[in-house]
């Protein structure tokens, strides 16, 4: 059994994105490297890997942002205590808001982003 999810973002403007997950994001760096370029390791709290398919993909789409918006079929959900306040903290960092905070279907409050560079991130906070 695995003892760890990582996921590797490759980015043109690493320094830009490094701030963006550390300051904006707000996690925490445990690893970082410059030999034969520059690499940093973030901790986050709790990973899980999620497959959908196709049909729930569009309906996770639709539900957030109102339409059809995910591009390369990966999208990174953070929960997050507030989505609002969360999605607009990244925004002010150069995020662009795709789908405001809104109450979903299956009760938890989702707001989507567009970060500066790869995947999108959905944020959400569940009715806990």
């Amino acid at each position: 059994m695995p003892d760890e999810l990582r996921i590797s973002l490759t980015v043109r403007d690493f320094e830009r994105l490094r701030a963006f997950y550390r300051d904006a994001v707000g996690l925490t760096e445990s690893q970082s490297w410059e030999f034969n370029g520059r690499g940093v390791v973030f901790d986050v709290a709790r990973a899980t890997l999620e497959l959908i398919d196709e049909e729930h993909a569009a309906f996770v789409d639709e539900v957030e942002v109102g339409r059809d918006a995910a591009t390369g079929g990966i999208r990174i959900a953070l929960a997050v205590p507030d989505a609002g306040a969360a999605s607009a903290r990244l925004v002010e960092s150069g995020a662009e808001l795709l789908g405001e905070a809104r109450q979903t279907p299956w009760g938890d409050v989702n707001a989507r982003t567009r970060p500066p560079e790869g995947p999108q991130l959905t944020l959400f906070t569940s009715p806990d």
